[in-house]
C-alpha cells in the first residue's frame, strides 16, 4: 500500500531540490556568463558613439548582442558542435555541468515521488538522493573552477579585450548566470545535507503511528 507522507522538512527538501536543478539548468543555457561591449571594451574609442551602448554577453556555448538603439536582443550559439566551444577548459566545464544537471534533474524527479515511495532497492530514497546531490555538487565545483581558466581564449579576448587571461576577466564583468551557478552549487550541498532531515521527518514515531492506524495520507508538521 502506498502511503503519501508529507512533512514540512520533506516538502522543503523537495522544493529546494527542484529549484536547484532548475537554477543550474537556466544558468547553463544562459548567455549571461560574461558581459562585454563592442570590440571588447566600453572604453574603446574606435567604437562609434551610436554603438557604444550596445552590450554583448557571452555564455559557455552561446552569445547575445543587445542593440540599445533598436532595443533588439539577438541570441544564438556561437558553437555549432562541441569542438567549437571557445576552449578546452570550457569543454570540460560543459561536461561537468551537464553531468551535474542530469543528476540534479533525476533527484528533482525522485524527490516528488518520495512523498509516496520512501525507498529504492531497499535503500532510503532520501539517502540515495542526498548522495547524488553531493556528487552533483562536486561536479559543479569542478566545472566552475575550470570555467575561468578559459578566459584566455580568443573568443573571450574578442569580447573582453587583450587584458583577458586565465582567471582574469579583463574589461568584461561577470553576469548573473555565473553567480546563479555558484548559488546553485551552494544550495546543492545544503540540499544534500538536508536530505537527512527529510529522512528523519518521514520515519518519525508520529508518522509510524499514523501508518499503523491505516491512514494512506499522512501530513505531519
Amino acid at each position: 500500500m502506498c502511503h503519501v507522507i508529507v512533512t514540512c522538512r520533506s516538502m522543503l527538501w523537495t522544493l529546494m531540490s527542484i529549484v536547484v536543478a532548475f537554477a543550474e539548468m537556466v544558468a547553463f543555457m544562459s548567455a549571461e556568463w560574461l558581459v562585454g561591449y563592442p570590440d571588447g571594451s566600453e572604453f574603446n574609442f574606435t567604437v562609434t558613439a551610436s554603438h557604444r551602448s550596445d552590450q554583448r554577453t557571452l555564455g559557455i556555448y552561446n552569445r547575445c548582442i543587445k542593440v540599445a538603439q533598436q532595443k533588439v536582443l539577438q541570441c544564438g550559439p556561437y558553437a555549432t558542435d562541441f569542438m567549437e566551444i571557445a576552449s578546452g577548459f570550457w569543454q570540460a566545464t560543459v561536461i561537468f555541468l551537464v553531468i551535474a544537471i542530469f543528476l540534479l534533474s533525476v533527484v528533482g524527479i525522485l524527490s516528488v515521488f518520495s512523498m509516496c515511495f520512501q525507498s529504492i532497492l531497499k535503500k532510503s530514497i532520501f539517502n540515495v538522493c542526498g548522495l547524488l546531490q553531493g556528487i552533483a555538487g562536486l561536479f559543479l565545483i569542478l566545472g566552475l573552477m575550470l570555467y575561468p581558466a578559459g578566459w584566455g581564449s580568443k573568443k573571450v579576448v574578442d569580447y573582453c579585450g587583450p587584458d583577458a587571461s586565465p582567471y582574469k576577466v579583463g574589461l568584461c564583468s561577470l553576469g548573473w548566470a555565473f553567480y546563479t551557478a555558484i548559488g546553485g552549487t551552494v544550495l546543492t550541498f545544503i540540499c544534500a545535507m538536508f536530505s537527512a532531515q527529510a529522512e528523519i521527518a518521514t520515519s518519525s514515531d508520529k508518522v509510524q503511528d499514523e501508518i499503523e492506524e491505516g491512514r494512506s495520507l499522512i501530513c505531519v508538521l
